[in-house]
């Protein structure tokens, strides 16, 4: 028994780390001025999905993107993990794109690639956390959800069952297949890079990487297949102009709020737990986490 399983995942601005620029003057964030990362919770939903093919050898994992050219850049760190292939969904009228245009492009890729068993994807994304594109991408494709994964505990017989983790405890589902999962950061992390794997796959390119590519390795595309990571654009996997990018996405900005962190107070803490859930408890009330 083999599986087909694509991976939904995002090149992200490492937001993490943000320094004095990382902000744009209209408040959205300043992405020339930040490291790209695949998104952290995508890298748990790719040890899932490898956690898979371990137990079925034969089992394929796709990963799917939507971005620039260089969003490959994540497609090849899927291979060096122990991905088999990558799509990259590229083209100007995907720019802009909200959670609803983003899930419509990722929806009819999915369509184009057809053969597929498990969806899964990290549970939100870094840069925008709404925790959308997921679920939503299971609507248009009219197959059931789970969400909050933390572990795919079984897979096998039209069915997968999962442990999802709750704000107050777990939960054990099932659902049938094909289904959308939705991982958490709680989920194993993600295995490392894999010496062999990045020695096999340190050329595999996009088309358009390889237009520029040094003339010495044109040969290496054709005789190594495995290399060539598919890309397409709004032609290829026929989605409606309309309802990709900026047109396709009814999201208003109603309101830009910079926040700016003075230090006017400080508060000294113990190690005790009591302290502790004190601060928790005062960070959610005023909306920094949480």
């Amino acid at each position: 028994m083999t599986f087909n399983i694509i991976v939904l995942a995002k090149q992200v601005p490492d937001t993490r780390n943000v320094g004095k620029d990382a902000m744009k003057a209209d408040g959205t964030v300043n992405r020339a001025a930040l490291p790209a990362i695949f998104n952290p919770e995508d890298l748990n939903a790719l040890e899932q999905a490898l956690e898979i093919k371990d137990q079925y050898p034969g089992s394929k994992i796709t990963v799917l993107t939507m971005g620039p050219g260089r969003a490959a850049d994540i497609l090849r760190e899927g291979l060096f993990r122990g991905a088999d292939d990558g799509v990259l969904l590229t083209d100007r009228a995907f720019a802009g794109a909200d959670t609803l245009a983003t899930s419509y492009a990722l929806s009819m890729a999915i369509r184009k690639i057809r053969n597929f068993d498990i969806i899964i994807s990290g549970r939100q994304a870094i840069d925008g956390d709404t925790a959308q594109v997921g679920p939503q991408v299971a609507e248009k494709l009219g197959i059931p959800q789970i969400t909050y994964a933390e572990e795919i505990l079984n897979i096998g017989n039209g069915k997968v069952r999962v442990k999802r983790r709750l704000e107050n405890g777990v939960e054990i589902v099932e659902s049938p297949l094909p289904a959308v999962v939705t991982v958490n950061g709680s989920a194993r992390a993600c295995r490392p890079l894999n010496a062999k794997l990045l020695q096999k796959y340190k050329h595999a390119k996009t088309i358009t990487e390889r237009q520029n590519e040094n003339i010495d390795y044109i040969d290496i595309y054709s005789s190594r297949p495995y290399l060539n990571l598919t890309e397409w654009s709004v032609v290829d996997v026929d989605a409606d102009v309309k309802q990709c990018g900026l047109s396709g996405s009814p999201t208003k900005v109603k309101k830009i709020e910079n926040v700016v962190f003075q230090a006017k107070e400080s508060k000294r803490l113990t190690d005790n737990d009591y302290d502790i859930e004190e601060l928790v408890k005062e960070l959610i009330e005023n909306h920094m986490i949480g």
